[in-house]
């Protein structure tokens, strides 16, 4: 690399947390410390910052505050979601749909549930990574009572066609959740006109802190309770709140929702000069998942021939912080699920790299990260079996 700078380019598995959000959470963490549970001043006050947090989520979503119901990561919304869903409905069913794309919070979940005698149907998607809704509308039958399809993917940026699944779980009285963790400050969201009935968010996709997250219950929707204890989330969900995280969260959210439109056109730059730039200057690449209908700041290529670890660990010794998918399963050896639900054969589905930008790149990161990886790829090629074979036929 040109300078001792590490340059952080997978915004998709976590972020920094922002100088204004940590500036916000000091409050709490100090002179506001209160258990918001408590009777007296301190308690109030943090209980009191607590409200305010979920009124500013709400706002951010198109949602009311009494349906923000605070969580500690985007799994556990997932997962109380899925589960408080399967228990309270399954007197009208035990037949749940998911997409063969989700994020494993969700098809973990779902592969609980079916140890429990609920059915799960898995639908496909397109070569793009894209479902159709009329496979949701085909597999409904009378015994579903959940879809749960995700906003936009953590490992290709796809944005799936949630409103018009939507609607048609909306005609046929089935409930909707997404997890919208990767969606969320990225896309613009209005839970009430999109019409979905739970929708999952966590802190550390958009600079707040880890360990936060919220799930969006739309008012009416009634699922079971995931967490037993005490009566916070208005009894939904017992556990003394982490007040400097909620604070934290909500700050984020708003500052995302603010800047959202100059964020979305700088990281749109960055992701198709990178696209673009891969493409036509390193042969035998190909880009995952749908060319525009994407997160604004997705990268997911496979470099055919050579291994994604290897790649990874090429450019994180020139200072470059990369994934090949998924973070919660980066230390699994089997291709991405992903990838292999494009259709993608195993040795491509194995040869991805996934950058994801962020509020700090600039387009001199791209000039640079494509200039190392064309070495990078050119060295690791020279030691490829499968490239002398398949390419110089040697």
């Amino acid at each position: 690399m040109h300078q001792n700078r590490r340059i952080y380019l997978d915004h998709a598995a976590t972020t920094p947390v922002r100088p204004e959000v940590l500036s916000a959470m000091m409050p709490a963490f100090t002179t506001i410390f209160g258990n918001p549970s408590s009777l007296y001043q301190s308690g109030l006050q943090a209980h009191q910052l607590v409200e305010n947090a979920r009124a500013k989520i709400a706002g951010c979503i198109g949602a009311d505050s009494t349906e923000i119901y605070f969580t500690s990561c985007g799994t556990e919304s997932d997962n109380w979601a899925i589960k408080g869903a399967a228990q309270a409905c399954q007197s009208k069913g035990r037949h749940m749909i998911t997409s063969a794309i989700e994020h494993h919070a969700v098809l973990h979940a779902f592969d609980a549930l079916t140890k429990q005698g609920f059915e799960i149907t898995k639908l496909p998607v397109d070569a793009d990574g894209l479902l159709d809704p009329e496979e949701v509308r085909s597999a409904i039958r009378d015994d579903t009572v959940l879809v749960s399809v995700m906003m936009a993917n953590n490992e290709i940026g796809v944005i799936e066609p949630i409103e018009e699944i939507a609607a048609i779980c909306r005609s046929n009285q089935v409930l909707l959740h997404t997890d919208a963790v990767q969606a969320g400050g990225a896309l613009p969201i209005d839970a009430h006109r999109m019409g979905v009935d739970m929708m999952s968010f966590s802190g550390h996709k958009l600079y707040a802190p880890k360990g936060v997250g919220a799930l969006y219950i739309r008012k009416g929707v009634r699922i079971a309770n995931f967490f037993d204890g005490g009566a916070q989330e208005r009894n939904r969900r017992g556990g003394t709140e982490n007040v400097p995280a909620i604070v934290g969260f909500a700050r984020a959210f708003e500052l995302a929702v603010q800047e959202m439109e100059e964020s979305s056109r700088q990281l749109t730059g960055l992701r198709d000069a990178l696209i673009n730039n891969i493409l036509t200057r390193i042969p035998h690449t190909r880009l995952n998942g749908h060319p525009t209908r994407r997160l604004p700041n997705n990268v997911n290529v496979s470099i055919e021939f050579i291994e994604g670890e290897s790649i990874l660990l090429m450019l994180d010794q020139l200072g470059y912080e990369c994934s090949s998918g998924s973070a919660c399963t980066s230390g699994s050896l089997d291709p991405s699920h992903v990838l292999l639900a494009l259709g993608l054969p195993h040795e491509i589905a194995h040869s991805s790299l996934r950058v994801t930008f962020g509020r700090s790149n600039t387009m001199d990161d791209v000039k640079r990260l494509v200039d190392d990886l064309e070495v990078v790829v050119r060295r690791l090629r020279e030691m490829s079996p499968l490239y002398n074979k398949n390419i110089l036929g040697v």
